[in-house]
């Protein structure tokens, strides 16, 4: 597994994230569709605009309207810059967003022009398929410096091609709610705990009273959530073929749930709840999530949606015995170009806009760290209004010490995704026994790497 490291100079660890989430959604459409004739633009690289008394709309795939604060500014920035240019969303909905996305790619009717990809997973699939634009020649005519983005598009180039542009980095810490902390007397959580040391403060925060109810932890129904915990020793990725290493977090997790100090997993995927939901319940102590959830908090809380977590920090994640704090695992969101993308070379532009340094900076104003960081980008972040700095975790939560990626590029990510997250679902609801899910993770997962 490809290891990075990356450290956050303090005077940007005031960084913030965006949702990246989960959680349903109907397809939902802003900026409206334009009447009559659309113009193409010209040449990879150079500012355009329609011909004069033309509207050209460019269709972008989201997901999570609502709950993503950024997508609006970074559309009246470049609609701003681009006259008779129309930025239109169509939110496919985070629940299913990269299956929703192939086979609308894959369609004879798809008229996207600019594409959200979501994960490694999702990405190679769409590459597989053969329904994304090499982004090489235009990347070389803009001349692109692909440094800045510190060594990430090198973990996802293709064959010597790359298919996507980083514009957001997020990592997983730890979420809690001071007031649960302060209302049992137990501490913060610190900056350097170990599972065990965590395990042991999620149940001193416990209370399984009915009607009463408090969570020590939440862990949502994403794989992520719990196998994740056994890659932060650089030792083992999610496509090892053995998996042995997960045995110790599951344990832990089941024996949690078993014992009510997180929800029962089986419920919540019933139910559908939104991790954000659940955190906004208050009645939940922690949660590991990515740092995208951060400018969600921000942003819920000042408009006064959230009421019952409002006093909130995030600290590092924990780790295993002998590994370094701050190891955590990264991902990154990407925007890419379709094959069939009725206007490429506009389409580039609003691509090279958003994961460049203007569009970075009016993400940082937005509390979303971007995938390419500078020390103007960096002032912006540090001035978000909302990110709490009156503990000893938060500030230095996002410093970072080895991040890894969640999965590997691998030509076969999709079909180990599925086995991984079958297993998983198997694991936490009880239908399969932790030893038997580990060894059928090894076996399905063995033979399509063997293929």
């Amino acid at each position: 597994m490809k290891k990075r490291t990356l450290s956050i100079a303090l005077a940007c660890a005031l960084a913030m994230t965006s949702l990246a989430g989960c959680g349903g959604g109907s397809k939902e459409t802003t900026a409206a569709s334009t009447e009559g004739t659309k113009s193409e633009t010209t040449a990879a690289g150079g500012t355009t605009a329609a011909a004069s008394g033309e509207e050209t709309t460019l269709k972008w795939s989201v997901w999570d309207i609502n709950l993503s604060p950024y997508y609006q500014p970074l559309i009246d920035a470049f609609e701003e810059k681009h006259p008779g240019v129309k930025i239109e969303m169509v939110d496919l909905g985070s629940t299913d967003y990269q299956t929703v996305l192939a086979t609308e790619l894959t369609g004879s009717g798809s008229d996207f022009d600019v594409v959200m990809v979501k994960d490694v997973p999702g990405y190679m699939t769409l590459v597989n398929k053969g329904v994304l634009e090499p982004l090489d020649s235009y990347i070389q005519s803009s001349n692109v410096d692909l440094t800045q983005y510190k060594g990430l598009t090198d973990q996802i180039t293709v064959d010597g091609k790359l298919y996507e542009l980083p514009f957001r980095n997020d990592f997983w810490v730890l979420f809690y709610n001071k007031d649960v902390f302060d209302n049992a007397g137990v501490a913060y959580p610190t900056n350097d705990m170990t599972f065990d040391e965590y395990d042991a403060m999620v149940r001193s925060l416990t209370v399984d009273t009915p009607g009463q109810e408090v969570y020590g932890a939440h862990y949502h129904t994403w794989r992520s959530a719990v196998q994740l915990f056994g890659v932060l020793d650089g030792k083992h990725t999610i496509l090892d073929g053995n998996y042995e290493f997960l045995k110790p977090y599951y344990e832990m997790a089941l024996k949690e749930q078993e014992d009510g100090v997180c929800q029962d997993y089986a419920t919540l995927k019933t139910s559908g709840l939104h991790y954000s939901g659940a955190f906004a319940q208050g009645n939940v102590a922690t949660m590991n999530m990515g740092t995208w959830f951060i400018s969600t908090l921000i942003e819920k809380i000042k408009t006064g949606e959230y009421t019952n977590c409002t006093n909130w920090g995030i600290a590092k994640y924990p780790h295993a015995e002998g590994v370094e704090p701050g190891s955590t695992l990264a991902t990154i969101t990407s925007l890419s170009i379709p094959a069939n993308a009725p206007h490429k070379d506009l389409a580039w532009e609003f691509v090279n806009f958003v994961s460049g340094e203007e569009g970075a900076k009016i993400l940082a104003s937005t509390g979303t760290i971007p995938a390419i960081m500078n020390s103007t980008v960096a002032d912006l972040i540090s001035s978000t209004e909302g990110f709490p700095k009156d503990d000893n975790t938060s500030v230095e939560a996002l410093n970072t010490s080895n991040l890894y990626l969640e999965m590997p590029v691998n030509p076969k990510n999709s079909e180990i995704e599925t086995v991984l997250n079958e297993a998983h679902d198997a694991i936490m609801t009880g239908s399969m026994s932790v030893d038997d899910g580990i060894a059928e993770m090894k076996e399905k997962v063995s033979a399509i790497l063997a293929q």
